[in-house]
């Protein structure tokens, strides 16, 4: 498991099979049940996080007590890497949204292996320059877009990141509540409920096995209009 994992992110996959193999030992398997918690915002940064199997969402936890949620994560995902490399706490919680499986190295053997291997060094830098600019738009979308539009967004890019076609749709490999949404786009989980009940009239969006399915070209078109 863990070597295939590695081929799958973005990062450590430009190493060469031996190399994987050979990092690969410095690694370890953690198991988790649904809504267990990978690991709590304010713990100490100690551990490099890859998704194995399953889904973990990233979550913030507000003043007024409520979560939310930051981002998703797939297999081959890095999570908790900033923290990691600036050797300070989470600043987010990770939670399984599904029974998940995740790799981990500690700072330490990391450092060593980039230092063995330094194109990892250029792998990070583009890793998480990426997720700065994923950041930034949505950041820009929250504050400029309608709500309709960032639901319908959010539901192409996870469909993007995650879908599996079915019968003429995308469906989103994994449980995602209404509430999760609302989190996710910065909305109320009225509001939410009455948009994807608009798209679903429309024939964009459906339910189906506790999971969402889209038709992604229509949602495209939609949001271009």
């Amino acid at each position: 498991m863990i070597v295939e994992t590695l081929k799958k992110s973005a990062i450590f996959s430009c190493l060469k099979d031996d190399e994987l193999k050979s990092i690969g030992e410095l690694f370890e398997i953690l198991e988790f049940d649904n809504n267990e918690t990978v690991f709590h915002e304010g713990d100490p940064s100690d551990k490099f996080y890859i998704l194995a199997k399953g889904n973990v969402k990233i979550m913030k936890h507000s003043v007024g007590g409520k979560d939310i949620i930051l981002e998703i994560m797939s297999s081959g995902d890095v999570f908790g890497g900033v923290a990691v490399l600036d050797n300070k706490p989470y600043p987010a919680s990770a939670q399984a949204m599904e029974p998940s499986s995740v790799i981990r190295i500690s700072r330490q053997k990391l450092f060593q292996i980039m230092e063995e291997y330094p194109i990892l060094k250029l792998e990070i830098v583009k890793y998480f320059s990426d997720k700065l600019r994923d950041a930034h738009e949505m950041l820009k979308n929250i504050a400029t877009e309608r709500v309709e539009r960032r639901i319908a967004s959010l539901l192409i890019k996870l469909s993007e990141k995650v879908g599996v076609d079915d019968n003429g749709y995308r469906k989103i490999d994994f449980p995602l509540t209404r509430q999760e949404i609302s989190e996710m786009v910065g909305t109320t989980v009225e509001t939410c409920i009455r948009t994807i009940s608009k798209f679903q009239k429309q024939g964009m969006v459906k339910s189906s096995g506790g999971r969402i399915m889209i038709k992604e070209a229509s949602l495209k078109s939609h949001i271009e209009d």
